[in-house]
């Protein structure tokens, strides 16, 4: 079959499309026909660490049909159209434990569910399970772009926060996302002193409640500057940069959470009860419309490299999907 593979290179991985020998279910495990996978940008900062070792299948994201169940496994039938978040996404084929699958709405293209679940499983677990967000309170989704970006705007909608502010780099970006829920836009290419003086107008000078960041240490001062006392702050990405100075006085004075999340270090059991709380709280608002995947391009399997240079440039609005 053709799979994505990254290639441990000196200077990075090389990112291609192999032919390796079709997957078999393990027990518990069904066999799903990919249709479409969608990137993530976390796979830029893969591809750059990986310079050692064997090649590895590429993808988290993915959406397609059962076409096969493993000895004992349960919960999904061959003909189930799902949407997966689980590793090499990026395949023709691939196994996986069916309850990290949901199934598709009627309304969903293959490319629309590929885009869907991984990034509202992620927005989710950070608003919803760590930050708490409740009813009235304020939300400030930085890199709001993004796929997780757009996805936590939704959500927090969908929450009745107030207001729900979206921070970009562009201001057609800005403009844009409007449509997915962003009350009020904050240019990130602002003077700090500017960006504060935003978001604290656009708080009634409280500041705001929940932080949903996904660029890194490089706004880690600027968060803390517009956080209302007892207000949470979720890293779920750091993309810009790894490693920053804390205010730690302004932490404590504040009474500020830092939480941090990834999936890289969940057991099997925590990501499926992610998925799980998402589809709960979420499928019903995707089905009827009130969410919505936001896809910006798609490419065939074979224009891998030529869609990780399109994500490169971060000129997209949400996701790049690849079809099969």
């Amino acid at each position: 079959m053709r799979a994505v593979m990254l290639v441990p290179a000196p200077g990075g991985a090389t990112i291609e499309v192999q032919d390796i020998p079709k997957p078999q279910p393990a027990i518990g495990e069904v066999l799903v026909k990919v249709h479409a996978a969608a990137l993530n940008r976390g796979e830029l900062v893969v591809r750059a660490k990986l310079t050692t070792g064997m090649p590895q299948q590429n993808g988290i994201e993915f959406a397609g049909e059962v076409v096969q169940l493993g000895a004992g496994a349960g919960g999904a039938r061959v003909g189930d159209r799902v949407m997966g978040h689980w590793r090499a996404g990026q395949s023709e084929y691939v196994t996986v434990d069916p309850r990290l699958l949901v199934k598709i709405p009627e309304n969903l293209s293959w490319v629309d569910a590929a885009a869907w679940l991984n990034v509202f499983t992620t927005a989710h677990d950070a608003i919803v399970t760590n930050a708490g967000l409740k009813a009235g309170e304020s939300i400030l989704v930085n890199a709001a772009s993004s796929g997780i970006g757009i996805a936590s705007l939704q959500i927090a909608n969908l929450l009745g926060a107030k207001p729900v502010i979206g921070s970009s780099r562009s201001s057609s970006k800005l403009a844009a996302l409007k449509d997915f829920g962003s009350k009020i836009g904050v240019n990130a290419t602002a003077s700090s002193t500017d960006y504060i003086s935003q978001v604290m107008e656009a708080t009634g000078g409280k500041g705001v409640d929940v932080i949903i960041d996904s660029v890194g240490a490089n706004v880690i001062g600027l968060n803390l500057s517009c956080m209302a006392l007892g207000g949470r702050i979720v890293s779920v990405g750091r993309l810009a940069a790894e490693k920053g100075e804390i205010d730690l006085d302004l932490l404590a004075l504040k009474r500020i959470k830092l939480l941090g999340v990834t999936f890289r270090t969940r057991t099997l059991e925590q990501r499926i009860t992610c998925v799980r709380r998402c589809e709960e709280d979420l499928w019903q608002a995707l089905a009827d419309g009130r969410l919505r995947s936001v896809v910006d391009r798609t490419f065939p399997l074979e224009d891998i490299s030529i869609a990780h240079d399109y994500m490169q440039q971060d000129q997209h609005l949400g996701k790049i999907v690849l079809t099969l």
